[in-house]
């Protein structure tokens, strides 16, 4: 209990809604890629994949929270190349950065080069079917991911706060925050396919920083969200421009 006791101190409130807030601005791409990828799941099982890719994502965190010991031992060298030194947590940076480029590029050369299965004239009468994924396959990217992006915020969360419950009670909030939004963020991305080049453009700029951090090279993530915030935001104007051009268009033909 008295290691408990600190959630209802002043301090330990504060730290928790600080570092709570912390972790869903870091869970942001995490929610995008899992929005991502359960868009080619057959139909049905998008919704399942979310939920088991974000309860995947929530126990890796708390797990590692409990291994802390080894956790600051990833941070230890292991070998040196060329005058740079590698840990175990650059090697899980620079995997998980080349995999997050490699996959976004796929995805965006896809999107531009064939579009959305439903959009693809192959898709009407007699033409082939969209491609779907399968569970497991997409299930396993997801965990992936998750490892890079737990890795992120666990030490993101050592480095903010002392307190283990007041860690593990951030990330659960965080959570539960990310479960409840994920569903609408999935859904938007598929209605507007502009909104898909534009997440993952930010997925593929994720990749970079983790591939930087991997070096030693740490770019501030703040430049990347205020620069996407603020794409997001011309590309909800000019969402809003086309919508009143096609309903103007609408009026004058009728």
């Amino acid at each position: 209990m008295s290691h408990l006791s600190v959630l209802f101190r002043p301090e330990g409130l504060v730290s928790l809604i600080s570092l709570t807030v912390m972790e869903i601005v870091l869970g942001i791409d995490n929610i995008i890629f899992i929005a991502i990828l359960s868009e080619k799941v057959a139909h049905g099982q998008g919704h399942k994949v979310r939920r088991l890719g974000l309860a995947l994502a929530l126990i890796l965190r708390i797990g590692l929270l409990l291994t802390l010991s080894w956790l600051m031992g990833l941070t230890a060298p292991l070998f040196g190349l060329l005058g740079q030194e590698f840990s175990g947590r650059d090697l899980v940076l620079l995997g998980g950065g080349l995999f997050l480029i490699a996959k976004s590029t796929h995805e965006l050369y896809d999107r531009v080069e064939h579009g959305d299965g439903a959009e693809s004239p192959a898709a009407g009468a007699g033409g082939a079917a969209p491609k779907t994924a399968g569970f497991a396959a997409t299930l396993a990217q997801i965990l992936a991911l998750d490892i890079v992006f737990s890795l992120d915020s666990v030490i993101t969360a050592v480095g903010m706060v002392p307190h283990l419950p007041i860690m593990i009670t951030a990330m659960v909030l965080a959570v539960i925050v990310m479960l409840i939004f994920a569903d609408a963020v999935s859904g938007f991305i598929t209605r507007h396919p502009s909104m898909k080049v534009l997440a993952l453009s930010f997925l593929l700029l994720i990749g970079v920083l983790l591939v930087a951090d991997s070096f030693d090279r740490h770019i501030n993530k703040g430049y990347v969200y205020f620069a996407m915030a603020f794409s997001f935001a011309v590309e909800m104007i000019n969402m809003r421009v086309r919508k009143r051009s096609r309903r103007k268009i609408n009026t004058d033909k009728s």
